[in-house]
């Protein structure tokens, strides 16, 4: 069905207004993307969550239709990620990373993100205004996945840089985007080297010694190995800054959660899962392509067409949530899908959620007087359905 009186410019400055009239006129949409090619767009819970686990949507890009989809473009060694593969490549893959990306380095990481975040704040403090999402929400995720990582402190500015300009490409200045992908690779290929010959206790000189192990590159080949650190850096790092100023927002927007949260601290895990319902960084799954004619949501898709699940629409949906347009810290239920679901769940959500729970106990307990220091309506989103963030928060403290 096709979308009614809706356009994308509509569905980004108003997201959950517009799933609502959506998720009420039909469960999948066909709509035209800023490409001016026609996607389809899922947006009721039973029907996201379903076909997140469905083999017969492929994340390759190989199963789409001639002329169905241009997507973004990146070279065969930053390409060759989880985003972009099926079982059995996708299957060998993260098993290779988990041996790496284990519960025991991600715990490790607890006191050194507990320094970090106290070295922001006290950074911030003297001034009694900021904008939290360049002086602690971004910051303190690319600290983290740096370290996680091994990067050195010297090319972490850069890197943020060409994320901001992948993640919210100027369409007058498509050379930037180009120029930004090519300056990674050189990144990724240099630092890979580097490691390889001074190996340090970090996560990718294990990926290294994993894809060096053996003859045969240990089931990792080098474009795999250098799309993982990509993909680990980019998605560790955007996801979590977008997080974390989302639920300060949500907390700011919402002051008898924020009452809540900072009288009964030990709400924080809860809260966490609630603020990545409420307004979660990714509005949609990464694209699927139907191997054959699939029907979802009694709507019959053809194979090869584009499919979007849309996880912010689902994660409001009033079927499955009590009152879900309410930000709700004591939610008992939340099976939300803002991480995924099935074999592509997030492999870095255990991370995110430390990160984000550690970010906000360390904020609220630093400044009990934080505020906006602009009215919301001020407030704007980065222009993109790619991810739900802020461009600017500022706060007073």
């Amino acid at each position: 069905m096709t979308a009614p009186d809706l356009t994308l410019t509509s569905l980004i400055a108003d997201p959950y207004g517009g799933y609502t009239r959506l998720r009420a006129d039909a469960p999948v949409h066909r709509v035209v993307g800023p490409d001016g090619l026609p996607f389809w767009l899922v947006t009721r819970y039973p029907d996201v969550r379903q076909a997140l686990a469905d083999p017969r949507l492929a994340l390759d890009k190989a199963h789409a239709a001639p002329g169905n989809y241009r997507g973004f473009a990146l070279p065969p060694a930053l390409d060759a990620n989880l985003l972009n593969m099926d079982p059995p490549d996708h299957t060998r893959i993260r098993r290779l990373v988990v041996r790496a990306f284990t519960p025991r380095r991600i715990a490790a990481l607890h006191a050194p993100i507990e320094q970090v975040a106290g070295q922001l704040l006290d950074a911030m403090a003297p001034s009694g205004r900021a904008d939290l999402l360049a002086a602690y929400a971004a910051p303190l995720p690319i600290t983290v996945i740096c370290d996680l990582l091994g990067v050195p402190e010297d090319d972490r500015h850069d890197f943020r840089a060409w994320t901001d300009t992948l993640i919210t490409p100027d369409p007058q200045q498509p050379e930037a985007a180009r120029a930004a992908v090519k300056a990674m690779l050189g990144f990724f290929t240099g630092l890979i080297e580097r490691k390889r010959t001074e190996p340090g206790d970090d996560l990718l000189s294990d990926l290294i010694a994993v894809r060096d192990e053996q003859d045969g590159g240990g089931g990792l080949s080098e474009d795999e190995l250098t799309s993982l650190a990509f993909l680990i850096l980019f998605a560790g790092y955007e996801n979590t800054v977008h997080l974390i100023a989302n639920a300060v927002l949500a907390l700011l927007t919402h002051p008898e959660q924020l009452a809540a949260l900072r009288a009964e601290p030990e709400l924080i895990d809860g809260a966490v899962e609630e603020f990545v319902r409420f307004d979660g960084p990714a509005p949609l799954a990464i694209r699927r392509f139907p191997r054959e004619d699939v029907t979802i949501g009694g709507v019959t898709v053809p194979a090869g067409e584009t499919v979007l699940l849309a996880l912010g629409s689902a994660n409001r949906d009033p079927g499955q949530f009590t009152d879900p347009d309410r930000l709700n810290l004591r939610r008992r239920e939340n099976g939300h899908l803002a991480l995924g679901h099935g074999i592509h769940y997030c492999l870095g959500a255990p991370l995110a959620r430390m990160e984000t729970a550690i970010a906000l106990t360390a904020l609220l307990r630093r400044f009990p007087a934080l505020a906006l220091d602009v009215p919301v309506e001020r407030l704007r989103h980065r222009p993109t359905l790619r991810a739900r963030g802020l461009l600017e928060l500022p706060v007073r403290y």
